[in-house]
């Protein structure tokens, strides 16, 4: 990957991952400690995509071109998986996860953060 990827805007997106990072693995702390077994599917979903943020920050920062487009491929389908599941079986999750309904809690933020990400490293080739 080439080192404009980590400059410019590509620092922001950076920045905004791991702020993501920390606001979702956060949340997913608290909840998983205080009532996991209020919600434990939405609660683990939300650790995952905290997980998943780790690893879109590290790898952006560190270049591993291929590990953020893996990654980024894995935000998308999540967003949009649970996204769509969360609104056609609300039952199924009853507290919301980072990527509930797009990410609405979020701003939506979860569902346009993987395409800017993803335009970015594409355009960057």
């Amino acid at each position: 990957m080439s080192a404009t990827v980590g400059s410019g805007p590509g620092r922001a997106l950076i920045a905004v991952y791991g702020l993501f990072s920390l606001a979702a693995g956060a949340r997913a702390a608290v909840q998983i400690a205080g009532r996991f077994s209020e919600a434990p599917l939405a609660y683990s979903l939300s650790a995952f995509a905290a997980l998943v943020y780790i690893v879109l920050t590290v790898a952006l920062a560190r270049g591993a071109r291929g590990l953020a487009l893996a990654a980024l491929g894995i935000e998308l389908a999540g967003v949009l998986i649970i996204g769509t599941a969360s609104l056609v079986d609300p039952s199924a999750f009853p507290d919301e996860t980072v990527w509930s309904a797009y990410g609405r809690g979020y701003l939506f933020i979860p569902l346009v953060l993987p395409l800017v990400g993803l335009y970015w490293l594409l355009r960057r080739r």
